[in-house]
């Protein structure tokens, strides 16, 4: 079963990599799971070119479900889908959820094998705002 894919994008590497790390823990390995944070220099910040290797690294035929923790995240989260070629671009959303308690529900809800849209809603609609 093709599950939806879930990126954690945030300005902070560890921050990403602690949130993955909780996703994993929390709901296993059967949901495909990427990370990134920093720019390429290692600092804070995210970088396009990080996202979209992380889009490709939980990619998914059912989709993938990006969470971010800044607007600068967010931007440039979408720009990444945007660079993605057309075919891909309908099955990869922002999610509007918090980094942590969104990813962790997303994931959960696509390890049953939710489709996308689902997935997504129940992330931003079950997370606390």
């Amino acid at each position: 079963m093709n599950r939806v894919g879930i990126v954690i994008v945030s300005h902070s590497p560890k921050v990403a990599e602690g949130a993955a790390d909780m996703v994993r823990q929390m709901v296993g390995n059967e949901v495909p799971l990427a990370w990134c944070g920093g720019d390429p220099a290692g600092n804070l910040g995210t970088s396009v070119e990080l996202i979209l290797a992380a889009v490709e690294a939980a990619w998914s035929d059912a989709g993938v479900a990006i969470l971010v923790d800044l607007g600068g995240a967010e931007t440039n989260s979408e720009m990444a889908i945007e660079m993605l070629p057309a075919e891909r671009q309908g099955k990869v959303v922002v999610c509007n959820a918090p980094i942590v308690e969104g990813a962790v529900i997303a994931a959960t809800e696509a390890s049953g094998g939710s489709a996308l849209d689902i997935v997504r809603r129940t992330a931003e609609e079950l997370s606390p705002q």
